[in-house]
């Protein structure tokens, strides 16, 4: 007679069912408690070799199936607490930092992601954050992966943290070559290029990178950081990319804070935040800059496709903007043109008046109002790592047919401006506008929340706002 053998499959299902209970449960319990550690990782200068700053990076308890940041950030993610643990973590290594009572000219770099900046703080954790703020150099790393997700958010965090008087660095650059071109809508003061580019990427690869950063590094001042550097040879190949300082195994794992360090000959460079721009539509940059000229639209339009093609040539990546007034004007023809294009491009975006949303294209589509001073332009603009060219536009409100339409206009090649003009298109494709940096967030303060029995100063408001957000490596 045969026996019944359990059904092995079902037993598993609960096996994993019961685990990811357990796992829950633990990281409540994390997040309940705030049990989150910091281990830091000392960036070098590589020219005196000396420690220059250090990477803050969040561990889960010590022995726990969360001990891996990974592990605490994925469970995290699936029982909706990320954005209490990135405070959590951002708290805690601010405060170990300033604890730690070291040099005053050392930096601290925290990772950051802009969509948690909707999120408010935890009452009992804006005051840890206000203090330890105090006489820290900050610098907030931006993942080089999401600068194409969300430009226009990201820029408007970007924005915010210089206000706050905090440093910037792009993390992780290289790992993905597209995003080359939106560096200089971020304008990180530190580039840090990703560990793949010492450890085995291709020849290609490393060349496209090490060029579009070198320029970036020499038209702004910028410094660049190599990370994952475990040996000399590592070290003399970061050189070669242009970095000046490094971080790896070579100089140290992540841990504890030292109990003493020397005093920093060579602080990290922070420069001051940029003057803020104008606000305004791209063509009024040109009454400062140009003489414009008038012509149709008949004669404007191979002029604009010559731009436009410029995310194809070269295999260069790309971003690229356009603004066509009405929906009318961007016809099925230049939808699937702009769709190819995006396919080539790290960033594609229309923005145009009853434009609606397209779900079968990648591009990012922006409806305006049919009052918006943009409606009035005509814009394409295209930045690359070594190309940069935009057509600022404005209809002249004459009634000829479409093709004889005339248009003041300028065709620009000056990169200040051409960047000037895109992030000022970038102001339209914030998903909220609202605040002095068209990007609104909830309040992060305790106030906000109820709790009138704790009192942050207001110098640290900007602060605190600032860095309302972090994802740990």
């Amino acid at each position: 007679m045969a026996v019944a053998q359990p059904d092995m499959a079902v037993g598993a299902r609960d096996a994993m069912a019961e685990s990811r209970s357990t796992t829950r449960q633990v990281l409540h319990a994390v997040v309940d408690s705030r049990r989150v550690r910091c281990a830091f990782q000392p960036l070098i200068d590589l020219d005196s070799g000396a420690v220059a700053g250090y990477e803050a990076l969040a561990r889960g308890p010590r022995g726990s199936e969360l001990e891996s940041p990974l592990d605490l950030f994925a469970a995290a993610e699936e029982v909706g607490r990320m954005p209490e643990l990135d405070w959590i973590c951002r708290a805690s290594a601010l405060e170990a930092a300033a604890a730690a009572g070291l040099d005053r000219g050392l930096s601290w770099f925290v990772n950051v992601e802009p969509g948690a900046l909707r999120y408010p703080c935890p009452p009992d954790l804006a005051g840890v954050i206000a203090k330890a703020c105090e006489g820290l150099r900050v610098v907030v790393e931006f993942a080089e992966r999401r600068i194409g997700e969300d430009p226009a958010g990201l820029l408007a965090a970007a924005q915010r943290v210089r206000k706050a008087g905090f440093g910037v660095a792009v993390d992780d650059v290289g790992a993905e070559p597209d995003s080359l071109a939106l560096l200089p809508f971020i304008q990180p003061d530190v580039v840090k290029l990703d560990m793949s580019l010492l450890h085995g990427r291709s020849r290609a690869h490393v060349a496209a990178v090490a060029n579009g950063v070198r320029a970036y590094a020499e038209a702004t001042g910028a410094v660049i950081l190599a990370e994952g550097i475990e040996t000399p040879t590592h070290e003399r190949a970061a050189r070669v990319l242009g970095a000046t300082y490094g971080q790896g195994w070579l100089y140290g794992r992540p841990g504890p804070l030292p109990d003493r360090a020397p005093a920093v000959a060579t602080p990290f460079p922070l420069r001051q935040a940029p003057a803020d721009e104008e606000d305004g539509t791209p063509f009024l940059l040109t009454r400062d800059h140009f003489h414009v000229t008038r012509t149709t639209k008949e004669l404007l339009l191979p002029m604009s496709r010559h731009l436009e093609d410029q995310a194809t040539v070269g295999g260069q990546s790309v971003a690229l903007i356009g603004c066509f007034q009405e929906a009318r004007f961007y016809t099925s023809r230049t939808r699937k043109r702009y769709s190819e294009l995006c396919e080539r491009s790290v960033f594609t975006a229309a923005l145009a008046a009853g434009l609606g949303h397209d779900s079968s294209s990648r591009v990012l589509s922006i409806d305006l109002a049919s009052d918006d001073p943009l409606v009035e332009e005509w814009n394409v603009v295209v930045v690359g790592p070594h190309f940069a060219g935009a057509l600022l536009a404005r209809d002249t409100g004459n009634a000829a047919m479409d093709m004889q339409r005339e248009f003041d206009y300028v065709i620009t090649h000056d990169r200040d401006v051409v960047l000037q003009a895109a992030r000022r298109l970038l102001r339209w494709m914030v998903p909220e506008r609202g605040d002095d940096l068209g990007y609104r967030l909830i309040d992060p303060w305790p106030l906000a929340q109820g709790r009138q029995d704790l009192v942050v100063a207001q110098s640290h408001r900007e602060q605190i706002t600032a860095l309302g957000h972090s994802g740990y490596d």
